[in-house]
């Protein structure tokens, strides 16, 4: 344990030093320096920070919770996020840029009017608020419990270590977001996710030489524990779900449907992923790290749906299966890792963790000073007011989301399928004002108020009432289509009504 904490702090200085080192010279005292790192973040960095703040402890914890419990259906989120980068880099990025915009809202406001940019940003933090953060900071201190027992080092009981962690996580999290700006988020990012790359790629065969090694090996256990696994779980393996399957597992009609549609909300209007790409130095740096990440995506499956079932696998010949989902990967975890190399894994966890915390806490930040601070409150606030307001916002959204983060200890259904699926009540009617601005040229200001109240309504009552008997993803499938039509139907009218519009 102890060598486990020296590399566990080691590491983490490491990381704070580096992201020091590299932005201590940089000027913070403006809105673009402070929220947009300058507009000088190069590719490669772009690429870290897209896929740290993406890939966290409710991924790695949530995901192979998943294929824990159903098989490999849910490695379609990392297969189709890549499909969503690419679009990301050649038809999105560019339009984002060339508007000049700091945040989505903004470019909602553009397109439509003042008041819908109010509605947008309003339902955006509150999202952000509410849900995912919560579960960023719940699912990270439920890594460390299991890998550091807090709880029995403290003597106190799982939801009070879990209430502890969020404290720890916030402060540290908050210290990068609210004091170091997006540069510094961004290089602890690159740095955190070579880390992690390694260190999530190393579970599968560490976890496969356990494997083997349970079931009798006599030869090369990683190679006998994959044979285990492929002969005495098949269907585990098996990424093609029913299409009547419920949450966790993925109904493969969804896979060309609902699941690109969500794909195109987290990748393509996701503040937190958007602002790396407005940070780009120029655009080709920008498409060149959201391809980089489309590649590294692609990989994701091994580190964020295989170790689930092998988990699954070497419980059962262990007789310790676990009874909640998203015990299943730090259970694995503090298993198969060799004791040396657990401080390592545990800092580059603790990294992640961070890194999805302090960007979207930077991202909620960035939308309630530009979008409503400056917009409505202060219309002539100066640069460094701005940056001052964002300070300060920054630390009563942290105080206010590790308040809520503990409680969702008391959610049953696993992280993963909480945050997809309450992230689309926002995220969609975002998607559609965002992407029908572009397709339309003649759309009404009012249009993008209409769709939010439309399928705040509908989904929400889709959830309360029919989400234990059908996928949230095909309402996903159903409403983006029908919002679509929609929006055109209006735009038609709106043309024929007004024929001295310009596109």
């Amino acid at each position: 344990m102890l060598w486990t904490l020296i590399t566990f702090i080691g590491f983490t200085i490491l990381v704070a030093v580096i992201s020091y080192v590299k932005t201590k010279g940089d000027d913070q005292t403006t809105a673009d320096g402070y929220f947009l790192a300058g507009r000088g973040l190069p590719g490669f960095v772009i690429a870290g920070s897209l896929l740290l703040t993406n890939l966290s402890a409710e991924q790695l914890v949530g995901t192979n919770g998943q294929t824990w419990a159903v098989g490999m259906s849910p490695m379609a989120f990392e297969v189709l996020a890549a499909t969503a980068l690419i679009v990301l880099a050649l038809w999105a990025a560019p339009r984002y840029l060339k508007s000049g915009i700091t945040t989505i809202p903004q470019l909602i406001g553009l397109r439509f009017d003042r008041s819908t940019k109010l509605w947008f940003c309003i339902a955006y933090i509150i999202l952000y608020l509410v849900v995912q953060i919560p579960v960023i900071l719940y699912s990270g201190s439920l890594v460390f419990e299991n890998i550091f027992g807090v709880s029995q080092l403290l003597h106190i009981t799982k939801f009070q270590s879990i209430v502890v962690l969020c404290i720890l996580i916030s402060v540290v999290g908050s210290i990068y977001a609210i004091f170091g700006g997006l540069k510094a988020v961004a290089v602890s990012d690159t740095v955190n996710g070579i880390g992690l790359l390694i260190g999530g790629l190393m579970i599968p065969f560490f976890a496969l030489h356990v494997l083997g090694n349970a079931t009798g090996s006599e030869g090369l256990a990683i190679v006998d524990g994959f044979k285990y696994l492929v002969q005495n779980y098949p269907e585990k393996l098996n990424s093609i779900a029913p299409a009547d399957s419920l949450p966790p597992a993925v109904p493969w009609p969804t896979v060309f449907t609902g699941l690109v549609f969500l794909g195109l909300q987290s990748w393509c209007t996701h503040q937190s992923f958007i602002q790396r790409v407005l940070a780009a130095e120029n655009l080709k740096e920008a498409q060149k790290g959201a391809l980089y990440c489309a590649f590294l995506k692609i990989l994701g499956f091994m580190f964020l749906a295989l170790p689930g079932v092998i988990a699954y696998a070497l419980f059962e010949v262990q007789g310790n299966q676990v009874t909640m989902m998203d015990d299943a990967y730090p259970q694995l975890v503090t298993q198969v890792i060799p004791a040396p190399l657990m401080g390592f894994f545990a800092a580059v966890m603790f990294g992640a963790i961070l890194s999805s915390f302090n960007s979207v806490l930077n991202s909620v930040n960035t939308m309630f000073t530009m979008d409503i601070y400056k917009e409505f409150i202060n219309t002539n606030a100066s640069e460094e007011k701005l940056v001052k307001v964002g300070k300060n916002v920054g630390i009563v959204f942290a105080v206010a989301t590790t308040i809520v983060g503990p409680m969702v200890y008391f959610f049953p259904a696993g992280l993963k399928t909480f945050l997809d699926s309450f992230v689309m009540l926002i995220g969609l009617p975002v998607l559609s004002a965002v992407f029908g601005g572009f397709f339309f040229k003649y759309l009404p200001k009012y249009v993008a108020k209409v769709i939010m109240v439309f399928h705040i309504a509908v989904y929400g009552i889709f959830m309360i009432t029919m989400s234990s008997d059908l996928h949230y993803l095909y309402a996903v499938a159903v409403l983006w289509p029908i919002e679509l039509i929609m929006m055109a139907i209006m735009n038609s009218r709106n043309k024929a009504k007004n024929p001295q519009l310009k596109a």
